[in-house]
């Protein structure tokens, strides 16, 4: 699916930039996690590609 292999790139390329200004907080819990998810394909992977598949889906819609 391509909009998982962009989400792949995009989440990587950000927790980089969080990793390297050594930013931590919330959001960049939130963006290791997602990498982590749709990097892995983990059990929890199908749902969550759903949902994000759902939100462009949407987004496309506006």
């Amino acid at each position: 699916m391509a909009v998982t292999v962009s989400l792949v790139a995009l989440f990587g390329l950000v927790l980089f930039f969080l990793l390297r200004s050594k930013t931590v907080g919330y959001g960049s819990a939130f963006i290791a996690i997602g990498f982590g998810f749709f990097l892995a394909s983990t059990g929890a992977a199908g749902p969550i590609t759903d949902l994000t598949a759902a939100v462009v889906d949407a987004i496309q819609q506006l």
